[in-house]
């Protein structure tokens, strides 16, 4: 029974949490405000999240995950560069392309480029930032553990390929002469090709 109660908590938390976070991305999720938004005292959310951060990281994979149920990495009928570049288009895919990428970097340009940086902002962008990094790296020790890539450190190529979905992301809100999709698939391709048969000494 206290399992089922504290599992309940912690769900009513992280759905308190998300709500504020669609509204306001750079909303700073205090232990007050999301704790009375749940409706459970601060020392339940406390149990369940001893830092803002974990909190806020919990929140961004939980939404990450209801978007991306089924992650591509496991499909083990495609080849390993197929499936890392079905994972990077997946996090593309929500961005969308013309108008639609351009209002996505227009809402991105608002809450973290033109405000000055305070905590708030510079909290919620590096959260967003620890959730992209984690789930890059998480397909890339996927891959590693099945042989296609060295098992160590996968900084480098996290950050490689983050910047390139930035990149492209970028491209897509802009005027564009030839197909963006063609040349995305392109560039896909070559990063991953770049990370899968690269050294990183």
């Amino acid at each position: 029974m206290t399992q089922d109660v504290s599992t309940g908590s912690r769900e009513r938390i992280l759905a308190a949490a998300a709500a504020m976070l669609a509204e306001d991305v750079t909303t700073r999720l205090s232990v007050r405000a999301v704790a009375a938004r749940a409706g459970v005292s601060t020392g339940s959310l406390r149990f369940h999240f001893p830092t803002q951060r974990a909190l806020q990281d919990a929140v961004l994979a939980r939404i990450y995950d209801r978007m991306f149920p089924d992650d591509p990495i496991h499909d083990r009928s495609l080849p390993a560069r197929d499936r890392l570049v079905n994972c990077l288009r997946q996090v593309l895919a929500p961005a969308g392309v013309g108008e639609q990428a351009r209002e996505a970097w227009g809402r991105a340009y608002q809450m973290f480029i033109a405000p000055e940086p305070t905590e708030e902002v510079r909290a919620a962008y590096l959260a967003l930032e620890r959730e992209g990094w984690r789930r890059v790296e998480y397909w890339l020790t996927v891959l590693a553990d099945e042989g296609a890539l060295p098992r160590e450190d996968h900084a480098r190529r996290v950050r490689f390929l983050l910047t390139v979905l930035q990149g492209l992301s970028i491209e897509r809100a802009l005027p564009a002469e030839d197909s963006i999709l063609k040349s995305e698939t392109e560039t896909l391709y070559t990063a991953v090709d770049c990370v899968l048969n690269t050294p990183t000494a």
